[in-house]
């Protein structure tokens, strides 16, 4: 019989939040595969955890993500922790996760501390529906492509980012979406606990005379309806009434279907429309 993989969520900051069933399976697993033994030999330490550790990272994380699988189905248990929060977010984790499930292996997550989840409720922005996007990639190329679906996006969006690249990542930022609302959160959980909520033109101005120090969460706005109708309504007024209406009935609309359809692309009443194709066609 194989054996479990449990997901041991680690505080980000303040050891209080390590919970009491985390503690209990680190003691009681196996073998305990750490992101960092040198940083997690502390957790350990602190909490009287004397459970052997192995690493495993984003440098190893195909080969010795087998080697985990393989202890596994041998019937050992395993608890995967990260540096800090939840395993598996922006981790390594997920592609040991994904060789567990397809290889028939129990796993288990263990809730915990999350800095996605801590900024996002500390931030004032709508928490109904937020995105995750972690660190924009370094991939040139790759990172646009990210940067325009951010663009786009409705939701509240969460991103990760260290102190070394803020000012670059908030000025790409800018660029791409405008001067939003953008709450900055740093050293969540600990004694020198920041929350910033301001717009992404004053975080630059701020971060240009202020070195930027400790890890980051950016928890930004997304784009508003109203901002995406107004956005909508522009790109058809860039036709003229003529090509609107040739767009629909071209599809096998009838022309009174295309005249309410038209109107409602332009935010505008149907008898506008029909006032305005009836006054061209009786035009000489």
């Amino acid at each position: 019989m194989s054996g479990t993989l449990f997901l041991c969520a680690t505080p980000i900051g303040n050891l209080g939040d390590m919970t009491p069933r985390v503690i209990e399976t680190l003691n009681s697993v196996d073998v305990i595969a750490a992101e960092d033994t040198r940083n997690s030999i502390k957790l350990l330490n602190h909490f009287d955890i004397h459970t052997p550790m192995t690493s495993y990272h984003e440098y190893n994380r195909v080969e010795k993500a087998r080697q985990l699988v393989a202890q596994l189905l041998n019937g050992q248990d395993i608890a995967l922790i990260t540096d800090a929060g939840t395993p598996a977010i922006s981790d390594p984790g997920e592609v040991l996760v994904k060789m567990c499930l397809e290889s028939g292996i129990r796993v288990t997550s263990l809730p915990g501390a999350s800095a996605c989840i801590t900024a996002l409720t500390l931030s004032g922005l709508s928490a109904r529906r937020f995105c995750f996007e972690g660190f924009l990639p370094a991939d040139r190329k790759e990172k646009d492509m990210v940067l325009k679906e951010i663009s786009e996006e409705s939701r509240t969006i969460v991103l990760y980012e260290a102190p070394h690249h803020l000012v670059r990542t908030l000025n790409e930022l800018y660029m791409t979406v405008g001067d939003r609302k953008i709450t900055l959160c740093r050293e969540l959980t600990k004694k020198f606990e920041t929350v910033m909520p301001t717009s992404l033109c004053k975080a630059i101005e701020f971060y240009e005379k202020e070195t930027p120090r400790g890890e980051y969460v950016l928890v930004l706005e997304g784009k508003s309806r109203e901002e995406k109708r107004r956005e909508e309504i522009a790109s058809w007024e860039s036709m003229s009434i003529d090509e609107h209406m040739a767009y629909y009935t071209a599809s096998g609309m009838d022309n009174r279907s295309a005249m309410k359809q038209v109107a409602r692309d332009r935010g505008v009443s149907r008898r506008e429309i029909y006032a305005w194709l009836n006054g061209r066609e009786s035009k000489p």
